[in-house]
């Protein structure tokens, strides 16, 4: 069963290209599917082009979803870099 993280971007700037840049790399780092929803869209976690084209601002509500067989870890894993990065509270 998927698991799903939903949480409010707190960067004053957004999800911008450097914060994406590492939570596409642990999200790699995992077999399981990583998708990421905003605003009614949904991309590939792993996927530079798909993140960006998002244009996540801050206090925007974004959804990561893991569906594998390590999704329990790799979400854990996704959650604490964006805490480490600052992107959420």
């Amino acid at each position: 069963m998927a698991k799903t993280l939903a949480c409010i971007v707190t960067d004053p700037v957004g999800l911008y290209a450097t914060p994406a840049t590492n939570l596409i790399e642990v999200a790699k780092t995992f077999d399981s599917d990583f998708t990421l929803t905003y605003s009614g869209k949904t991309v590939n976690l792993k996927s530079m082009m798909g993140v960006l084209s998002l244009g996540i601002p801050t206090k925007a509500k974004i959804v990561i979803t893991a569906d594998g067989e390590d999704e329990e870890t790799g979400i854990k894993a996704v959650h604490e870099k964006m805490k480490e990065l600052g992107i959420i509270g």
